[in-house]
């Protein structure tokens, strides 16, 4: 295994691009040279302007898109590769899909089986790919449901659920795996708006609780409280990353202070 820059670095991505065909065969780049180091416990939230390339990151990091050039790393190893005698080899599916359980991804539509029960959601992934047994998946389950504030609803299917308890029930999904990182993609985008704050509750809890995570939102609030780190992209690349005080009152980017004055009425420091 490669050896970590910094013991406690848990993700790395080493001046990535990724880039998609248009319709007239030329390339849109959406991830340009891109360079950005997560540290373990460390909530990172990242914000920018609808197509500045934030949920393609997460997506690359889940190795749920390939990159055209650059690297990342997750606890040390290479996402998607291994290297092999000093050259790099892509893993297989099944190598790929080992890597990617130690991620945890909550995306912005729910995501669950509508014809199982929530707790049958939770405990899918453990018993069949994990091969946990379905008693210890169970206990684990009903735990995080507890934790989410759903115990009463584990016999409900999704359908009978809002938009609020469905996203919470997605996130006791992904940390049933047990992961080191939770990656967030717009986890309150497809929620009413009164919906939000028990979504945003949870997600504070696991940040308290010393978890990793990425979490790519619009909540400018939840930003400013509950982060450690504040990353601002723009046209695919990051343009801003400090701490929430650094970010929102004293960007040194004329870009940022352009976005924040649009999205959250704040332009920083003059």
């Amino acid at each position: 295994m490669p050896e970590v820059n910094n013991p406690e670095t848990v993700i790395e991505l080493k001046r990535i691009t990724k880039s998609f065909p248009t319709k007239n065969f030329e390339r849109l780049v959406v991830l340009d040279d891109m360079s950005l180091n997560i540290k373990r416990g460390e909530v990172v939230c990242v914000i920018g302007p609808s197509g500045s390339g934030k949920s393609t990151m997460l997506r690359c990091i889940n190795r749920l898109e390939t990159l055209d050039s650059g690297e990342i790393r997750v606890l040390g190893e290479y996402v998607g590769y291994k290297e092999v005698n000093g050259s790099m080899e892509l893993l297989s599916e099944k190598a790929t899909a080992q890597q990617r359980q130690r991620l945890g991804m909550v995306f912005q539509q729910f995501n669950l089986f509508p014809h199982l029960t929530v707790l049958q959601n939770i405990i899918e992934a453990p018993t069949v790919v994990n091969g946990v047994h379905r008693k210890e998946a169970t206990k684990v389950a009903l735990e995080l449901l507890a934790k989410v504030g759903l115990t009463s609803k584990a016999d409900a299917y999704p359908g009978e659920l809002s938009g609020g308890q469905q996203q919470r029930v997605a996130i006791a999904r992904a940390l049933a795996m047990n992961p080191e990182v939770m990656l967030f993609d717009e986890p309150t985008s497809a929620l009413d708006p009164e919906l939000v704050g028990e979504v945003l509750r949870v997600m504070t809890d696991l940040a308290k609780a010393g978890m990793t995570m990425i979490v790519v939102t619009h909540e400018m609030q939840f930003a400013r409280e509950v982060a450690d780190r504040v990353v601002i992209m723009d046209k695919a690349k990051i343009i801003e990353d400090g701490t929430p005080e650094e970010v929102f009152e004293n960007p040194r980017s004329p870009r940022t202070r352009e976005f924040l004055a649009r999205v959250s009425g704040t332009n920083g420091k003059a």
